[in-house]
């Protein structure tokens, strides 16, 4: 149970997340920075962690996996250019963190975690602080949510090696966007991609590193 104080002081360090480490960095999407701002990302790391929670790199979260560093979670929200109709697809769920943004941003979730444990964790979390527009799911995120597509936007939360097919087929064909890191450990690339008439219009965003995406 998390004091009033401890509340405030979370409150405070978030603040100066938003203040700081996002638009200080040039975010400016304010759906997003008010999403970040709501959002207790406390909540959704071990309780080791919890102190440094609103500080601007990715955290342990168990099964090999981590939450994202909060200034490339919100490039990523800020360059898909979500609205509130949207339906959205999110490729490794982990704790449910941009799950839950997503979820401020838009109409409809369904998150794709390939560990049990992980979803499992993420539906209780979700579920504790009443987000009922989210939906997620165990499997194979580069296999993405067939049953759920068209999507309007998909985030992928794990670097692939080249973009999945499956997901490219499940974007609408128009006016749907991917954003998703792509290449090995080393040297990954965040790319939107953008389909314009039923093609992907490649933009690339900058250099990332993320866990990579497990398929098969």
């Amino acid at each position: 149970m998390t004091s009033s104080a401890e509340a405030g002081s979370f409150g405070s360090l978030r603040q100066r997340m938003v203040d700081h480490d996002l638009h200080g960095r040039g975010i400016s999407d304010e759906r997003v920075l008010q999403a970040m701002l709501r959002l207790p990302r406390h909540e959704f790391v071990p309780e080791a962690y919890r102190t440094q929670a609103y500080e601007d790199h990715p955290l342990p979260i168990g099964e090999g996996q981590t939450i994202s560093q909060p200034y490339i979670v919100a490039i990523m929200l800020e360059a898909l250019a979500l609205r509130p109709t949207d339906t959205v697809l999110e490729v490794g769920a982990g704790s449910g963190y941009a799950a839950a943004l997503l979820a401020e941003l838009t109409a409809r979730v369904v998150a794709v975690e390939r560990s049990a444990l992980l979803a499992a964790g993420a539906t209780q979390t979700l579920s504790r602080l009443g987000y009922k527009n989210v939906n997620v799911v165990v499997g194979d995120g580069s296999q993405g949510f067939a049953s759920g597509a068209p999507y309007d936007a998909i985030l992928v939360s794990a670097a692939a090696h080249a973009v999945p097919q499956a997901l490219l087929s499940q974007l609408r064909e128009v006016g749907g966007r991917m954003i998703i890191p792509v290449g090995p450990a080393e040297s990954q690339q965040l790319q939107l991609i953008q389909m314009q008439a039923g093609r992907p219009v490649v933009t690339f965003c900058g250099a990332c590193r993320f866990v990579p995406l497990v398929s098969g």
